[in-house]
């Protein structure tokens, strides 16, 4: 019998100009980063909170919470493993990531293919595994008035057994 959990993750971050542009630890050039208590990696804490949510265990303020100081600056990376090492526990494994980044500015499409090697790295996985799609709000609401970076991620885990 083969056991199934989907999980789905949500984070926007609100774009400044004092900060580092990082997705999906990937540091891109734009004179505009995302605010947040750690390395504000919007995509990387979408798919954390998916991971957690296939799992049953809440999401990633309940284990990295904000008010905490050692996880300020943190590299969302670091993070992942550790959600990672929750899902190697638990006797599951990745059997698919898809993920959407909904930002005006920069142009992120020629950083896609290192972004899924950084996470498939991580979380010792097939590059192919990891779906990741950049898109536009059409200018509309915070991301379309480039205010923000937000991004959606669906986790597939299974387990056989």
């Amino acid at each position: 019998m083969i056991a199934l959990r989907i999980g789905n993750g949500y984070d926007i971050h609100r774009l400044v100009g004092d900060r580092p542009l990082i997705l999906g630890g990937v540091t891109i050039a734009h004179h505009l980063g995302l605010d947040g208590h750690s390395d504000a990696d919007v995509l990387t804490h979408a798919l954390m909170d998916a991971l957690l949510g296939a799992l049953s265990l809440g999401d990633i303020g309940h284990y990295f919470p904000p008010s905490d100081a050692q996880w300020r600056g943190a590299d969302s990376l670091k993070l992942l493993a550790q959600v990672n090492q929750l899902i190697i526990e638990r006797g599951w494994r990745i059997n698919n990531l898809d993920n959407v980044i909904v930002a005006e500015q920069p142009k992120l499409k020629p950083h896609i293919q290192a972004m899924k090697e950084n996470l498939a790295k991580v979380l010792a996985i097939d590059p192919d595994l990891i779906g990741i799609k950049a898109t536009t709000n059409e200018r509309l609401g915070p991301t379309g008035r480039e205010e923000g970076i937000a991004a959606y991620s669906v986790a597939l885990l299974v387990k056989e057994g």
